[in-house]
């Protein structure tokens, strides 16, 4: 399977990451430095019936699929093309009925496995990388990683053994383990989690804290746009976290996943920490010891409320944003990033009980602090500049929310590129107040 390679774009070895990409000419801040098609992908189970299964288009009126009734499409086209794939699932969700609920990675990997068997040639996903040559990082797992990986094939086997054969259990380890690495959570223009895919030429891209490009999604398409000047022969970064977090957390988090440590040069300088974990001035100066206590509380705290969500009521969520914030702000000033993550919670849970008065108040916070810790051309930022336009606009504050609207407008027409659907929906918003 001969490779087609990608306009302006080579693959080189980076020198201590390995493998990675490069430009063999200019690019401009918002050029489109090249599109790759999902190699396979899933739909999240929660935007069923919203959402296209096969080009994820959102629009009402969905046909559903006749025989299981949970698959959604745009029309009978859409359907057919989308057929090699839902049918691993179609029979199997009759089956279970109610007892169906194999997870994204699983479902991802199971259309994976039957891509690879059916394949003749590359496809158009891998000019650069074919799928089974991405990094799998199998000597670094730990147990529990091993213990979810395990878990993960056994449920490949309960929800698909009827419908499918499997390679041996190394490759299923293998693959899994390589999904782990770089698969690719697809998301709207609000950051709403759409489904999982892979892309095996995007996975090719090193990380940075200070990437000069970012990935969108159009469709099930992950397109590749400059965030800043590039230079022929300059390699390119994406990012594969929130930036939002100190480099310690940062760090931690690309090992834990990624199993790298990052030296780029804010990772080196840390030149952002001393904002991103600013302290209250107070007569009596907070001591060190008072800071590392409150961030090791702010943490747990922060992985106490990602398990609550599945538990406990929004009233109660809230409820634990507001004493968590409380304690925090004992020590933490409010443009901290600890008590800004649980500030956006907050403004999450007050959209959903519609007390939009509580959304904004905690909302005009967060933005406040994200324009100046995020990179000027920021997903979080636009989409924080678009709930807040249309959360004033609710609330009778027209013209404060066309603003903030037209500000989102202008990020999103760099990162998404001007030709987009969610520009041109934005564009049609604005125009109709």
């Amino acid at each position: 399977m001969k490779s087609e390679g990608i306009a302006g774009i080579e693959q080189f070895a980076s020198p201590g990451k390995g493998r990675g990409l490069r430009v063999s000419r200019a690019y401009g801040v918002g050029e489109l430095l090249f599109s790759c098609p999902a190699y396979s992908y899933v739909l999240s189970v929660k935007e069923r019936g919203l959402i296209c299964e096969q080009c994820f288009t959102r629009k009402k009126g969905l046909a559903k699929c006749g025989k299981c009734k949970k698959a959604f499409y745009c029309n009978v086209n859409c359907q057919k093309k989308n057929w090699p794939m839902h049918k691993l699932e179609c029979n199997a969700m009759c089956t279970f009925g109610e007892s169906w609920c194999p997870s994204e990675t699983v479902r991802l990997v199971a259309r994976i496995i039957s891509r690879l068997r059916d394949q003749k040639e590359r496809s158009p996903s891998e000019k650069l990388l074919l799928l089974k040559d991405m990094e799998a990082h199998m000597e670094d797992l730990d147990n529990e990683k091993r213990e979810m990986t395990e878990a993960h094939i056994a449920g490949l086997h309960h929800f698909y053994s009827k419908h499918m054969d499997f390679p041996d259990h190394q490759a299923l380890l293998t693959l899994f383990s390589q999904v782990h690495c770089n698969g690719f959570t697809v998301e709207d223009e609000e950051l709403s989690n759409l489904g999982l895919a892979i892309f095996p030429d995007i996975a090719l891209m090193n990380h940075s804290c200070c990437p000069n490009v970012i990935i969108t999604y159009k469709g099930v398409n992950a397109e590749v746009r400059a965030v800043q000047e590039i230079s022929p022969g300059q390699e390119i970064y994406t990012s594969y976290i929130d930036l939002l977090y100190p480099t310690e957390d940062r760090i931690e988090k690309l090992r834990d996943v990624y199993y790298f440590s990052c030296d780029c040069k804010e990772c080196t300088t840390k030149s952002m920490d001393k904002v991103k974990m600013k302290v209250r001035k107070l007569r009596d100066k907070i001591s060190q010891k008072d800071t590392r206590d409150m961030v090791r509380y702010a943490r747990n705290t922060m992985e106490d409320f990602r398990r609550a969500k599945h538990e406990k009521s929004p009233a109660e969520l809230l409820e634990m944003c507001e004493l968590s914030i409380d304690k925090m702000s004992t020590v933490f000033d409010d443009s901290n990033v600890y008590i800004l993550h649980m500030m956006y919670q907050a403004m999450g849970i007050c959209l959903y009980m519609e007390n939009y008065d509580g959304a904004v108040r905690y909302g005009e916070k967060v933005m406040k602090s994200y324009t100046v810790l995020y990179p000027a051309h920021s997903l979080n930022i636009a989409s924080m500049y678009m709930k807040m336009g249309r959360l004033y606009i609710v609330l009778d504050r027209k013209s404060t929310g066309i603003s903030s609207l037209q500000k989102a407008l202008a990020i999103m027409e760099v990162v998404h590129g001007k030709d987009h659907i969610y520009v041109k929906e934005l564009k049609q918003e604005i125009c109709g107040q």
